[in-house]
């Protein structure tokens, strides 16, 4: 049986997360951590599971639930994530995690420490949006470069990073099938006159607002027609649930990076 802690439980992903580790079988909740001063902190984490007590308590450190977990599930912020894979690597735990708006300075703090524990680390960790990728991947090989590439994501507004972490790992995508670098070629932002649109570039377009729980299209857009691809989050059950594979998966795997098209065997 697998034990999976999870960072953050007293969030909207987080407390997704607890209750379908208590619906799947081979995985069981075994601890859960917040920062200090959160309500939840020392309640049970049982009922906040859509379970009975079980004499586990929320801690307020990841100490406490290295010490009886495998795994530790993060969907919380840049800096409380790296803060946790630290501990990750020096506890000899495997992570899985779903926090975006990493700089690149964090990421490649991320690709040190995963030489010491295995981590799957996905922008988005639905089936769907994994598969999404591959599709991308193939549209823009057959399509070639006479079709432009424009994004456009909606999120609610409690969203704190834009463009999403999977906008951005989609035009990443894209890039890498022209040869391009993302760096180079994304445009995230057009106001005033701007000009001829630059053939090469990938835009990013962000929307929030409201409930949006996530909407992503890819737009190819040739000279007298468009193919349009969307992928829409109905809920947060789906990245919950990818992030319980995820968990299952990555415990005994060889220490580094995974993402989750390794998890679900997607050949880019």
């Amino acid at each position: 049986m697998v034990k999976a802690a999870v960072a953050g439980i007293g969030g909207r992903m987080g407390s997704r997360i607890a209750q379908i580790l208590g619906e799947t079988e081979g995985i069981e909740l075994a601890g859960g951590v917040e920062r200090p001063g959160h309500p939840v902190v020392g309640r049970d984490i049982g009922p906040l599971a859509g379970g009975p007590p079980c004499g586990i308590l929320v801690a307020d450190n990841t100490d406490e639930v290295f010490a009886r977990c495998h795994v530790l599930i993060d969907f919380t912020a840049p800096e409380a994530s790296l803060h946790h894979l630290e501990k990750a690597a020096a506890s000899g735990k495997a992570m899985v995690v779903g926090t975006t708006g990493f700089t690149p300075a964090h990421m490649e703090r991320i690709r040190e420490l995963t030489r010491k524990i295995p981590c799957v680390l996905a922008p988005n960790m639905s089936v769907g949006v994994n598969v999404l990728f591959k599709v991308i991947r193939d549209l823009t090989r057959l399509l070639g470069p006479a079709y432009d590439v424009e994004i456009v994501e909606a999120h609610h507004r409690f969203k704190k990073d834009a463009p999403s972490g999977t906008a951005l790992r989609l035009a990443e995508a894209v890039a890498e099938v022209r040869g391009r670098s993302l760096q180079e070629v994304g445009l995230y932002e057009r106001h005033g006159v701007i000009g001829e649109r630059p053939q090469e570039a990938i835009g990013l377009q962000t929307v929030r607002g409201g409930d949006v729980v996530g909407e992503h299209t890819v737009f190819f857009l040739g000279m007298g027609e468009r193919i349009e691809v969307t992928h829409r989050a109905h809920s947060r059950d789906n990245f919950a649930r990818g992030a319980v594979t995820a968990a299952k998966w990555v415990v005994g795997k060889p220490a580094g990076l995974y993402s989750m098209e390794d998890v679900l065997g997607v050949v880019g």
